[in-house]
């Protein structure tokens, strides 16, 4: 298990600020959040390469707060490889055991191992220059899982790759931790493939955690704006919350939506736009909320087609191009949508 209790780290004008953390043991767990927010600072704190001015951290009960890198008993994998440029796949791989004083007996059946394990066993006597991009990847996983580390850091290890390589990888991290139940931190900007591989997520905001919690948490369940924007939950409305606990609507500008909520007054609203099923006649629903708008605009994103429909306010619909094509939809058409009850959260 890590835990990270009451961490403050200060690097120049940005500071992670008083954040708390527990990850499980053998648990697959994401960092999530934009470009500064802190991700890549808490993994490297983790890792011994910032000091902390206030809080601890700990791996399965012991104290690493002070310790050096090297002794911590951590792997790292960046997203820009650090491979030795000078040595072959093999020499990178091994050069952690020789490091860390491995019997040089141990070094082959270890490297042998683990560059089966990841797939390179035929690059060995190659340097990194030779590679593509998502084969220095698997070197620089090998490297770091050669030490058999307690907890493998990732940090953005997907993003520098093309989309065929990068769903490789994915399949190739999910495989390793179902092999190695290793404990994995993994650091990523991508919402999608945060909810592909974690089983919890903590999203980042200005150096703080904002929110934890499975992946549907996260994009079903945000706890505010910015983790609802973030998830790409795209409609997000403020209104007013009025009536009984079991008969509760929300008023979002003239547009009255029924909710499951014990929240009144002042709210927000967020519907994800796959929780919105759009027709061309009027769905009849105990379930649910229809309204009639008209499409304002059409943007495809390969095999889904996002949908603007104003009532007003505005909702964005999300549907397969099957769907998009049999329904015949066109900018301009009027036509309704409907949204259930459930699909509709109040925070």
């Amino acid at each position: 298990m890590i835990r990270v209790s009451k961490l403050t780290v200060k690097l120049g004008d940005f500071s992670l600020q008083n954040v708390n953390l527990d990850v499980e043991s053998g648990e697959y767990f994401i960092v999530l959040g934009p470009t500064g927010s802190g991700k890549t600072v808490l993994l490297e704190t983790i890792a011994g390469l910032h000091p902390v001015i206030v809080g601890t951290i700990s791996v399965n009960g012991r104290d690493i707060t002070s310790l050096q890198p090297e002794r911590r008993g951590l792997g790292i994998v960046y997203q820009d490889h650090v491979l030795f440029p000078h040595l072959s796949v093999w020499e990178n791989v091994a050069f952690g055991l020789k490091s860390t004083g491995c019997p040089k007996r141990d070094i082959r059946p270890k490297v042998e191992k683990v560059v089966r394990l990841v797939n390179i066993d035929h690059l060995l006597q190659r340097k990194p220059r030779g590679l593509s991009g998502g084969e220095r990847q698997r070197v620089s996983l090998a490297r770091a899982l050669v030490i058999e580390p307690k907890v493998l850091l990732l940090d953005e290890p997907l993003s520098a790759l093309d989309p065929e390589a990068r769903e490789k990888m994915q399949r190739q991290l999910e495989d390793i931790h179902r092999r190695l139940n290793v404990t994995i931190i993994h650091v990523t900007h991508d919402f999608e493939e945060a909810l592909s591989l974690g089983k919890r997520v903590a999203v980042f905001n200005k150096g703080q955690v904002v929110q934890v919690g499975t992946p549907d948490d996260i994009m079903r369940r945000p706890n505010s704006e910015f983790v609802a924007g973030f998830a790409l939950s795209r409609n997000l409305f403020r209104g007013e919350a009025v009536g009984s606990e079991d008969d509760v609507v929300v008023d979002i500008g003239g547009v009255r939506i029924k909710a499951q909520t014990a929240l009144k007054g002042a709210v927000h609203v967020s519907i994800r736009p796959e929780d919105i099923f759009i027709s061309r006649e009027l769905v009849r629903s105990t379930a649910g909320d229809c309204f009639q708008g008209r499409i304002t605009d059409v943007v495809g994103k390969g095999s889904v087609i996002y949908v603007v429909v104003d009532v007003p306010p505005q909702f964005t619909c999300l549907v397969s191009r099957q769907s998009f094509g049999e329904l015949d939809l066109k900018t301009g058409m009027d036509v309704y949508i409907t949204i259930r009850t459930s699909a509709v959260h109040v925070f």
